[in-house]
């Protein structure tokens, strides 16, 4: 009998800057895959794993299917044996549309809508309610006319009954108003008018800066609208025809933002209103509709009254609740609520009811155990953080029970409080039992210390990581000198990366937020030119106090704008807000580190003024791989080529002609010291910083880089194939050359694939903020952070209706003396774990 294989064999692996790793993974295990930001954990996981273990099982379906389905590319390994079908839950999860809630991403409300159908109380067309029995639960499943078809007891009428379809928003049970949404828009008259002391030249018209409307001056100007005096000043039929004229065709002169004239231009008139609804209609890109979206106030749909469904579908009960009520309790209630449908039916129900309601619990029961009770079903999708989505697809997964698959998930610790890694684990060990493999990217040492087999990758970032550095057991990686996870595992490591003031701050942020979700009358006080962490269970409300309220607030304010409702009281110093995220930068390969910062402008420039460029007449856009005339005539600047064959995924390589360096050969004579631009792109910024020695402008650019920790990426590296930490830190590049006294940095789960050395990194960069005067907030559930901070304030003690207060505020040096809620008693217990402070 031949022995079955116990791992996963990678050779010759080089995705990125893996540098031709051979490796053993164990099946049938929990393995942990650790290393610094930017060191090849993802491409070992994602690019080689994942990448691997699900081609080769799509490869195994149809031609005909295969078609249908996007392949992924083939990695660059030289080989990989006895890997499993794959599934990957990825760091950032797909935002859902704003027709998905928790009920539906779960699958949750399916099981209830069918649990009304059948053990509800309908009401008949004469009012008489009727109670659960078996007839109608056996009439709800026949096929044909007479399905849903019931008789009245009382009356003898014969009605339909609502079927399961039927209790769908996003189908036949739709409200008719808002078409399943809950909400309904109207234009913000109030947002039409930018700033009534500008003129109509000068872009008085907010809606009149939307893409293809800015030349409505113009047309308004032919249709005899003064436009270079200030709006207020305008006449009552100026400004009503500005707001409301009719839409109508102008002939003028038209000039083009190019400089080119159309002379007897057929110009159609759009006027305020009309630009944003025309707007709205015809624009598809999510940045478009987001600026559009700002013109509208949503409300609460008068029909439905934001249930999303038909107003007669909320007459049939089960347990004495309509299914709208149903919807608004928290994950954590459903329990309760079966207690009571369970109470209500007859005996001879009770089989049919316990069938249901275990499937109810399977789906029910994984979501608990990841600490989501606190969301209701009716929540929106849109509005769930990242690690909430992450855990309700990692619930769906459990769910289906599978066994001999490879699971790899990116970080799913994100967006976690440390009281619930317990159930993860649980979770993840559940995974295991039932026959798959697991494989988990993370930097939660306790996610780490609690794996069967552990893989660091290293031993630092970019060029100078991509090995592995060490591999075994926890046991085995606490006794291995050169593992830079060991000392967090075997409590050596030091906590603090920055001395933490003791001082009181000499001002501070005062603000109020009133009703706004669970935030009830709190009152915050944040100090200035400190760094705060803002932490509590997810769905504690920290959102909706910083970002949404405060954030929000000074923005108001520095527009000198009304504040938003909720926030009943803002006083701040500040007068600017950025906020930072560790999202990708750039959404194409041709986005990299030289065309994100200013150095690839201060590049072309150099270029063109060289004695060859002067001669061919080279000005400085030339020497953009974006333009026509600098690019490759081949890849057209992008330095590869996708080759598409057919039955196959498609292929990218290497451009041919270019050799991926996305220049022309003209412009590559062009040389500046012997360096062609390409050159140039190819060096590291450590490399760059010699180079650019006499070139002051540059050279503070690479300075930046290099104070941020990021000295090993090149200068032509692509920014959307930074990993998150790389990401935020490429952001904050432009912010520490200025100073910023007056200016709010605002990180939400700044440590998302952030090492914990990675985090000290981070921590660095947020001091040199703050010696130029920054005040830092930072919404985290980062122990390693939380310990770096001069003040905590701690929103709970649960999430959701158990949340919206502020349980614990202080320096974290002295609330962990004596701690009183969850986040600062295990803030004490890590601090005591590593007693070397």
């Amino acid at each position: 009998m031949q022995k079955l294989p116990t791992k996963i064999e990678v050779r010759g692996a080089k995705v990125h800057n893996l540098k031709n790793v051979d490796l053993d993974i164990p099946l049938h295990q929990f393995v942990a895959i650790t290393g610094l930001s930017g060191s090849g954990k993802s491409s070992l996981a994602m690019g080689i794993l994942y990448e691997e273990g699900s081609r080769r099982y799509l490869e195994a379906l149809s031609t005909y299917t295969r078609r249908r389905i996007k392949l992924g590319a083939q990695a660059d390994v030289t080989s990989v044996k006895h890997i499993p079908a794959a599934l990957a839950l990825k760091q950032r999860p797909q935002i859902p549309s704003e027709r998905a809630t928790v009920g539906t991403m779960s699958e949750i409300f399916n099981m209830i809508r069918l649990i009304f159908s059948r053990l509800g109380t309908p009401v008949c067309p004469n009012g008489h309610r009727i109670k659960p029995s078996l007839e109608i639960a056996h009439a709800m499943s026949q096929s044909g006319a007479a399905m849903g078809q019931i008789t009245c007891p009382e009356c003898g009428t014969k009605f339909m009954a609502f079927s399961a379809e039927d209790f769908a928003f996003n189908a036949d049970g739709a409200c008719p108003n808002c078409h399943g949404t809950g909400k309904v828009r109207d234009l913000d008259e109030s947002k039409l008018i930018l700033n009534e002391n500008l003129t109509l030249a000068e872009g008085a018209v907010a809606s009149w800066h939307l893409p293809g409307r800015n030349f409505m001056p113009t047309v308004a100007e032919a249709a005899g609208v003064r436009i270079n005096v200030p709006y207020r000043e305008l006449t009552s039929k100026e400004k009503d025809f500005v707001l409301n004229g009719p839409e109508k065709k102008y002939q003028l002169d038209f000039r083009s933002s190019t400089g080119r004239v159309f002379h007897d231009f057929n110009a159609l008139y759009e006027n305020a209103h009309q630009a944003v609804l025309a707007s709205a209609k015809s624009s598809k890109s999510e940045r478009a509709q987001k600026r559009i979206s700002e013109f509208f106030h949503y409300s609460t749909c008068p029909v439905c009254h934001g249930t999303r469904l038909r107003p007669e579908l909320l007459t049939q009960l089960a347990g004495g609740l309509n299914i709208a009520e149903v919807s608004d309790l928290t994950l954590g209630a459903l329990p309760q609520w079966q207690k009571q449908v369970l109470a209500s039916l007859p005996a001879n129900m009770v089989t049919l009811a316990n069938n249901l309601f275990k499937e109810f619990n399977d789906d029910l029961r994984p979501l608990l155990e990841l600490g989501l009770d606190y969301l209701t079903l009716s929540r929106n999708g849109n509005t769930l953080s990242t690690g909430e989505l992450q855990r309700i697809q990692l619930a769906r997964t459990l769910r289906t029970a599978t066994t001999g698959v490879l699971y790899i998930l990116d970080e799913p610790s994100i967006g976690l409080h440390p009281d619930n890694i317990t159930g993860l684990l649980s979770v993840f060990h559940e995974l295991v039992a039932q026959g798959n493999s697991l494989v988990v990217v993370d930097h939660n040492v306790d996610i780490i210390k609690a794996a069967d087999w552990i893989i660091e990758i290293g031993p630092g970032s970019g060029e100078a990581g991509g090995q592995v550095i060490a591999q075994g057991t926890p046991q085995t990686i606490i006794g291995q000198a050169n593992s830079r996870i060991a000392p967090y595992l075997n409590g050596q490591a030091k906590l603090l990366a920055r001395s933490t003031t003791r001082q009181p701050a000499d001002k501070t942020i005062d603000f109020t937020v009133q009703n706004y979700y669970n935030l009830k009358a709190v009152h915050a006080h944040l100090p200035v030119n400190q760094l705060t962490a803002v932490t509590g269970f997810s769905g504690a409300g920290k959102t909706s106090l910083i970002l949404d309220n405060l954030v929000a607030g000074i923005q108001a304010q520095g527009h000198h704008q009304a504040l938003p409702a909720s926030l009943t009281h803002l006083q701040s110093p500040l007068k600017h807000v950025v906020s930072v995220d560790a999202a990708p930068i750039g959404k194409t390969l041709r986005s990299t580190v030289a065309t994100y910062t200013s150095i690839m402008d201060h590049l072309r420039k150099l270029f063109a003024k060289q004695a060859l460029a002067k001669e061919k007449h080279y000005t400085a856009s030339y020497f953009s791989y974006n333009n026509k005339q600098g690019a490759c005539p081949t890849c057209g600047g992008a330095g590869m080529v996708t080759l598409d064959i057919q039955f196959l995924p498609d292929m990218q390589q290497v451009c041919p002609t270019c050799h991926g360096d996305r220049y022309n050969q003209a412009i590559q004579a062009v040389k500046w010291h012997g360096y062609s631009i390409v050159d140039l792109l190819k060096l590291d910024v450590k490399a760059a910083l010699d180079v650019f020695k006499a070139v002051p402008q540059i050279e503070a650019e690479l300075t930046l880089l290099q104070e941020v920790g990021l000295d090993y990426l090149h200068l032509g590296e692509s920014t959307p194939s930074l990993s998150g930490g790389e990401a935020q830190r490429l952001k904050l590049v432009k912010h520490l050359n200025h100073n910023q006294a007056t200016t709010l940095f605002v990180f939400d789960e700044p440590t998302i694939g952030l090492h914990p050395e990675d985090v000290k990194t981070l921590v660095h960069v947020m001091q040199e903020l703050l010696d130029r005067g920054a005040t830092i907030i930072t919404i985290t559930h980062d122990l390693n952070l939380i310990a770096n901070a001069d003040y905590l304030l701690d929103l709970g003690p649960r999430g959701g209706s158990k949340g919206g207060k502020i349980v614990a505020s202080g320096r974290p040096s002295e609330l962990i003396q004596q701690p009183t809620t969850l986040t600062t008693k295990y803030l004490a217990e890590y601090w005591a774990r590593y007693g070397n402070e």
